[in-house]
């Protein structure tokens, strides 16, 4: 796989700029068949910071219905990113 595949997209919520503006930690939406250690590298690579802690989460589809069909969204993989305190990222 090759880094823009291991990365789908940062995920910019309230709570996730909150813990890039304290923690220093940004969330990003992942392959689901990345480790930890591909995560670290494409982050590094595309970012161009230093990455000190991966965290990763399966993150479950909900339960949705439309009309008298039930359905679920698709499960995805979550993977938060704690930097080192010289370097951020610019999201916006």
């Amino acid at each position: 796989m090759d880094d823009y595949s291991i990365i789908i997209r940062p995920l910019v919520t309230e709570q996730g700029m909150h813990f890039a503006n304290t923690k220093n930690a940004y969330s990003f939406e992942v392959n689901k068949r990345a480790n930890k250690v591909q995560i670290r590298n494409a982050v590094e690579r595309l970012y161009s910071v230093k990455v000190s802690d991966v965290r990763t989460a399966n993150v479950k589809g909900k339960p949705r219905r439309r009309g008298r069909h039930f359905g679920t969204t698709k499960s995805w993989k979550k993977a938060v990113v704690v930097l080192h305190s010289d370097y951020h990222i610019d999201l916006f």
